[in-house]
């Protein structure tokens, strides 16, 4: 039973396991090329336009525009189909067991926003700052916590992918909300125009890829020039992906157990050439892949398309092009006692652990939530340390919050140094509370 239950996290695991493992060798490439002697072509690289254009039309922009305000949206997407499915089938679908993650993610963003503001109260120059240590980089925490493998009990490995689920919402809000600029208000009525033909193509039974994908385009557009972030598009089309399937289970057992014996009675043989040249064979595997196909949502074959292109491609790219920043020797004293990089260390080492630990506390307190089975606050605490891994999400808020590329890079560094010393805290007091129960 409990290796049944682990089964579907382990292979999730995995996956985001080794997409981190690339992750951090992009992180650590441009931190090497930035502060290398050819540390002038870093910027220079990611500054050279690209053209798009069909006849009179022309889009030129810049690598790093490409890269985090078109290819991120990808990767919003997929977090927007992640999102959706939890909350039909998966951790949030049930609101008891929803509410402790729940919860606790809403202390481990209002905590470090706090946290981040003693340092930089509001009104003064880098006070737009305080959405960066309020996120926690989903990939990076859920592949520290698999190290320890199967010593972690499932409830806890549960916990923080619910988690971080919920701390993706947050973050999608806070964009959305706080680091939009000025709304315009032709192209936001265009992008609820669009948003209204994609919902009513899921009413209608679409479940083709491509219709959802060209609208998607055109949203992307559209959200682009009304003043709200282009990423916030990939998740807005996530929720219109169907999430439903053709065939129900035993008309999908029914009609692949017919195409199996079709297949039987064309004469079983070794000869792998008769799978080519038999028509029977080829109908019975044309009509049984069909079948595959119809039975699985629309919502599950695209998250299962996009997300090898998004955690071996997109993420990694999003690494080397951001992640890259000088480290002044003489100068780190001034800027690690900096505002910026004091609130945000703040935020990450101290007001996640403290924020998502005591909201979750209360939530049992209170009987709104139960502490996962076979886990102990110590472990849930260590957890919460986890949360404090801000890479991603906090460099893409850093892109937004700030344009002084000094402060840029302070905050570059104190997000390392805080993702850094949460994951290595973390998992110490992982292993030893593991170690001590068993």
């Amino acid at each position: 039973m409990f290796k049944t239950l682990l089964k579907p996290f382990q292979k999730f695991l995995q996956l985001q396991a080794s997409g981190s493992i690339l992750l951090l060798l992009s992180a650590v490439a441009a931190l090497l090329w930035a502060n290398s002697p050819y540390s002038g072509s870093y910027q220079a690289f990611w500054e050279t336009p690209l053209h798009l254009g069909l006849g009179a039309w022309q889009f030129s922009q810049s690598l790093h525009f490409w890269i985090n305000d078109g290819l991120m949206t990808a990767f919003f997407f997929l977090v927007g189909l992640e999102i959706k499915r939890e909350l039909i089938v998966g951790e949030l679908s049930s609101p008891r067991q929803a509410s402790l993650p729940i919860i606790g993610a809403i202390g481990g963003i209002l905590v470090p926003a706090l946290a981040y503001l003693a340092f930089n109260p509001p009104g003064s120059a880098f006070n737009s700052g305080w959405g960066i240590p309020t996120v926690t980089d989903i990939a990076f925490a859920i592949s520290a916590l698999a190290i320890l493998g199967d010593r972690i009990p499932v409830g806890l490995k549960v916990f923080l992918i619910a988690l971080a689920i919920v701390d993706d919402i947050g973050a999608i809000l806070i964009i959305a909300l706080f680091y939009s600029q000025g709304v315009q208000p032709f192209f936001l009525l265009a992008a609820g125009g669009i948003l209204a033909v994609l919902l009513g193509m899921n009413r209608a039974g679409i479940d083709r890829p491509w219709p959802y994908a060209a609208l998607g385009l055109l949203l992307w557009a559209a959200v682009l020039n009304s003043g709200i972030h282009p990423t916030i598009a990939g998740v807005l089309l996530a929720f219109t992906v169907p999430s439903f399937s053709k065939i129900d289970p035993a008309a999908f057992y029914r009609e692949s157990s017919n195409a199996l014996t079709c297949f039987s009675q064309a004469g079983l043989s070794h000869d792998t050439r008769k799978v080519l040249t038999n028509a029977t064979y080829q109908e019975s595997i044309q009509h049984l892949e069909s079948l595959c196909e119809a039975v699985q949502a629309p919502l599950q074959q695209m998250e299962h398309a996009i997300h090898p292109w998004v955690t071996y491609v997109i993420l990694p790219l999003f690494a080397l092009a951001n992640a890259g920043v000088t480290v002044d020797t003489a100068n780190l004293g001034v800027a690690l006692a900096h505002p910026v990089t004091l609130g945000i260390l703040a935020g990450l080492f101290i007001g996640k652990q403290v924020g998502i630990t005591l909201f979750a506390w209360l939530a049992v307190r209170f009987r709104l939530a139960d502490l996962p089975d076979g886990t102990t606050w110590r472990q849930l605490h260590a957890t919460a340390i986890l949360g404090g891994i801000g890479f991603t999400m906090s460099v893409f808020i850093t892109l937004l919050a700030f344009e002084n590329p000094q402060y840029i890079a302070y905050a570059k560094l104190s997000i390392l140094a805080g993702s850094i010393s949460s994951a290595l805290v973390g998992l110490l007091l992982l292993k030893s509370q593991t170690r001590q129960k068993a």
